[in-house]
């Protein structure tokens, strides 16, 4: 059956056609770690899980490749202030690698939680210095790149087009409408191959340019590369980085190959709140731990992203996850009333059914409709085991778990006790009562989280 997924390259939805017969190879721009991933991050990771699974479905074997940032990344996009790894281990007082650890040990805790799988192939920055130093010699060599007192910087202007990704064209921008760090850069659009370290900086390598470190860009096209070849199939990662990250790397690997690294680019929309952007400052910053803290299984925002397509934005309210959670709950009782079910379907029946699911997450991930199939077999009349094992065979696609029962832990009376007796305090305005409680629940080994509305009670 044909598969169809829009590339961010043609603007349009194309046919895939891998490189290889039965093998397809994938680069996953993953986290930088120096910070714990939001909802809004898990997003693109969910998009990317249905990507591999719907991959797999077709019969194809994956080479999947995902990097950690873990340094190179400043908190300014252009080329300007600190190493973000650097910034948050000043901010926390620890060692850049050791917030590099906690926060990738995090971020997988939450794939895992949310039941996607990893890549074949995880590779960190750090771990890859060597490559990246070849890749920009090789650049400098090929007179794609050019030295200052601070940095090497990639030439755009040695590129016969730059911009395919995102549109950009060079001679429509007016003179300095990207900030110029840099004056000794020769054009507004050069970025940061390769950055000469100030004598305090925490990270930095033995290079041809003394202590140094790397530019951002630079370690996705040397992983890449290293593990996939010049040219693989699939490049995936969040609509945010197609104008500087993605359209970088294109041009670094032209600068480099004269090729374009990937055939397919795919992006994952934003996810808004309440209709608006997150934001630290709006207080609508969410992680994944926020909404198991508000009594969700992680399963539910998986459930709830299914709504709407990966490519367009999707707007997060907590009515929308209560939704999802009454859905989900209700998909796993369909499923275990089939598995008890005594029914004989006709083989074509349930071809029916596989053809027209088949057909939708072949459509570009379109998970709205496939839901919508695996709606139809949910709420058939007929209850059978044939039903039940198509929505397991649905759900290598969906990763819901939905034939995993869930056991719900019952508090102990002790805490229910606790509990009550700290909503009568925060009834009767007890503040300090209302504290000792809570750190009497949690020295038992239970989390509280107050809510405008409740009290969410859970364990450790």
């Amino acid at each position: 059956m044909d598969l169809f997924f829009y590339n961010t390259l043609t603007r349009k939805k194309d046919l895939f056609k891998p490189l290889e017969k039965r093998e397809v190879k994938i680069y996953s721009c993953g986290p930088t770690v120096y910070k714990d991933a939001t909802i809004g991050n898990m997003r693109t990771n969910i998009f990317q899980d249905t990507l591999r699974r719907t991959l797999e479905y077709n019969g194809y074997k994956l080479k999947h490749v995902m990097n950690i940032t873990d340094v190179g990344h400043l908190v300014s996009d252009a080329d300007e202030g600190e190493d973000k790894m650097i910034k948050s281990a000043k901010e926390e007082g620890k060692t850049p690698l050791e917030i590099a650890e906690y926060y990738t040990k995090k971020f997988f805790n939450d794939l895992d939680r949310l039941n996607i799988q990893r890549p074949e192939i995880i590779c960190k920055a750090t771990e890859h210095i060597e490559d990246m130093l070849n890749y920009v010699k090789k650049l400098i060599e090929n007179g794609y790149a050019y030295e200052t007192s601070t940095a090497i910087y990639f030439d755009v202007s040695k590129l016969d087009e730059y911009g395919i990704l995102s549109g950009i064209n060079l001679r429509e921008q007016k003179n300095g409408a990207r900030v110029e760090v840099d004056k000794e850069k020769k054009n507004s659009y050069d970025f940061a191959l390769w950055i000469k370290a100030p004598e305090n900086h925490l990270m930095k390598w033995e290079s041809p340019w003394g202590l140094s470190y790397p530019g951002w860009h630079i370690e996705c096209s040397a992983m890449s590369q290293k593990y996939l070849g010049e040219v693989f199939d699939i490049h995936t990662g969040g609509i945010d980085l197609i104008p500087t990250h993605h359209e970088n790397e294109i041009a670094q690997s032209k600068g480099y190959s004269g090729k374009i690294p990937a055939n397919y680019w795919m992006h994952g929309e934003y996810l808004l709140i309440n209709g608006g952007k997150m934001s630290k400052s709006l207080g609508n910053v969410y992680l994944l731990q926020d909404l198991v803290d508000r009594g969700y299984n992680p399963l539910v925002y998986k459930m709830f992203c299914y709504t709407t397509v990966y490519r367009k934005k999707l707007n997060f309210t907590w009515e929308a996850m209560d939704s999802a959670k009454i859905a989900l709950e209700r998909l796993k009782e369909a499923y275990q009333k089939h598995l008890k079910g005594e029914e004989k379907i006709e083989e074509k029946n349930i071809t029916e059914y596989e053809e027209k699911f088949h057909i939708a997450i072949n459509d570009d991930l379109n998970m709205p409709s496939a839901m919508s199939i695996a709606w139809e077999v949910a709420k058939e009349t007929r209850k059978s085991k044939d039903f039940a094992k198509l929505l397991e065979k649905f759900d290598t696609v969906l990763g819901l778990e939905i034939s995993k029962n869930e056991k719900k832990e019952k508090l102990p009376e002790e805490i229910e006790k606790l509990i009550q007796e700290r909503k009568e305090a925060r009834k009767n305005k007890n503040w300090e009562k209302s504290d000792e409680l809570r750190d009497l629940i949690q020295s038992k080994g239970y989390i509280v989280k107050d809510t405008k509305e409740d009290m969410i009670v859970n364990k450790m």
